[in-house]
């Protein structure tokens, strides 16, 4: 069959997508990658056939959201926030059935619906779909945070569905919105996601149906222990980490396995969108490099400002698959790629979430299963890590986690049920 996988150009996104792409690949499926142009060295480089979509995504600030933002500040009935206060104020991640009510999951998909759906599809959306007619896929596998996958399906009659990289919180808010609606007159409810949907599938001579938010099924990396439940039939996959094009550096053979050792990786998202991490690096590593133990930062630019190198060993970039057997525990933002790798290598997890998508919320479930730490006040900070280096019981449920990871099916054994799918689904 073909397979079309789609995201938009952010490379940790297209990264998730690789595994699952290989193992499609190797069982002799025609695949081929969609995304914005801008995308193409990190598709190219993991070795997969690419097809550049639309246009570049636009800076923040500079998208079309349809009259939603002005000025750089979201609004709402209490006034204007700025763009870095509103994810935590109407924030997706939410799971609190007090705060979930119609009126707070309004604002959260008013919020969302242009300032981030929109923003990640508007620009390649009708491209994608020309190419899909042409291309003729019987399956779109797409980002769930980006649906110019689902429109394009419909418009040429593939099977589709969502490939999760974190925890399922669009699923999840969805169906709290969708049941609070349905205690409310159709009169007086607003569907903003639904309504842009709609615009974009009727320019393409389709219409709406609610599996254009949540796919047809799910293909979820997240073990079952962390997962949300949602009514999107969902498939497990066991994460398989890609930290693309990488050479293990020549320094991770002459580290001693016996000697205490903390990552700290802060990645860049908070960085590329907002102008500046959320917490700064240095003084998260001040406290962990008087801990007695040897510290590997992987920074970049900007994050290694008032860094001590002397008492820090810093690096560009390491890949996490190759340095996180190697040490006893990991510093990090709570990123798909770091939170996942750590996970499968049963590693304690301290987490500093950066408050973008589902970082928040995997940080407070993972400590309350016990296997990682979420650090609430800076100053704090070191002392979660002596606790993640010496806590025997943290260790022992981050190993509980490893090994529910790897007893998921691998993405090998999860394309016969993608074939089966497919076949069930596809209405061309």
């Amino acid at each position: 069959m073909r397979v079309l996988l789609t995201t938009f150009a952010v490379r940790s996104h297209i990264y998730s997508l690789v595994p699952i792409a290989w193992a499609l690949r190797a069982a002799g499926h025609d695949v081929c990658v969609a995304t914005h142009p801008e995308g193409e060295e990190h598709v190219v480089s993991a070795g997969l056939p690419f097809a550049g979509v639309g246009e570049p995504i636009p800076s923040v600030g500079e998208q079309d959201t349809g009259g939603d933002v002005e000025s750089g500040a979201a609004q709402d009935s209490g006034g204007t926030f700025g763009w870095a206060d509103w994810p935590e104020l109407l924030d997706l991640a939410e799971t609190d059935p007090t705060t979930l009510t119609y009126d707070y999951l309004l604002g959260v998909f008013a919020a969302y619906t242009p300032m981030v759906f929109r923003y990640y599809t508007d620009g390649m959306v009708d491209g994608l779909v020309e190419f899909a007619r042409r291309w003729k896929p019987d399956l779109v596998l797409w980002d769930t945070m980006s649906f110019a996958g689902p429109v394009a399906a419909a418009a040429c009659g593939a099977a589709h569905a969502r490939v999760l990289f974190g925890l399922d919180i669009l699923g999840h808010a969805r169906g709290a919105f969708l049941r609070a609606a349905a205690r409310r007159p159709a009169s007086a409810c607003d569907d903003p996601l639904r309504e842009w949907l709609d615009g974009v599938l009727r320019r393409h001579g389709r219409t709406f149906s609610e599996d254009v938010v949540v796919g047809q099924w799910t293909v979820d990396p997240v073990v079952s222990s962390l997962s949300l439940g949602t009514a999107s039939p969902r498939i497990g996959m066991r994460y398989v980490p890609y930290n693309g094009p990488s050479v293990v550096p020549a320094w991770l053979a002459e580290l001693d396995p016996e000697v205490p050792r903390v990552c700290v990786t802060m990645g860049i998202s908070h960085r590329e969108i907002w102008g500046a991490d959320r917490v700064p690096v240095a003084r998260l590593l001040d406290g962990i490099a008087d801990l007695g133990v040897e510290v590997v930062a992987t920074l970049s630019g900007g994050q290694r400002d008032g860094v001590d190198t002397e008492r820090v060993r810093v690096v560009d970039f390491a890949p996490l698959d190759a340095l996180l057997p190697l040490c006893s525990a990991v510093v990090s933002h709570g990123g798909a790629g770091s939170f996942q790798t750590a996970l499968v290598h049963g590693v304690p997890q301290v987490l500093v979430p950066d408050m973008l998508w589902d970082t928040g919320l995997k940080a407070s479930r993972l400590e309350r299963l016990g296997a990682g730490l979420r650090v609430r006040e800076v100053p704090a900070t070191s002392a979660l890590v002596e606790r993640a280096l010496t806590d025997r019981r943290l260790r022992d449920r981050a190993t509980r986690l490893r090994r529910e990871a790897l007893g998921m099916p691998a993405p090998r054994e999860v394309v016969p049920v993608l074939e089966r799918l497919t076949a069930r689904h596809g209405v061309r």
